[in-house]
């Protein structure tokens, strides 16, 4: 038998933003826990939500990667 998992605990964010896009929702927290700060991100669809939680070492490599694709997506 395997032992209980801690029950997670909710983490208050530092910061937040809100983007309203049509029918979706997109959460942006950023939050710090013991291994550090990360930005989790979630989406909501009419009550279905999915979440990715980005570290903070990853935040200026994935800007540059979105930049290079708004970049690329206006010139369609």
């Amino acid at each position: 038998m395997h032992p209980d998992p801690e029950p997670r605990v909710s983490i208050p964010p530092i910061a937040s933003e809100k983007i309203v896009i049509e029918r979706k929702i997109f959460f942006l927290d950023l939050k710090e826990n013991q291994r550090g700060r990360f930005l989790k991100i979630t989406e909501d669809v009419g009550g279905r939500r999915d979440t990715i939680m980005l570290p903070a070492e990853a935040f200026r490599e994935f800007l540059d990667a979105l930049e290079r694709l708004v970049e690329f997506e206006t010139k369609l």
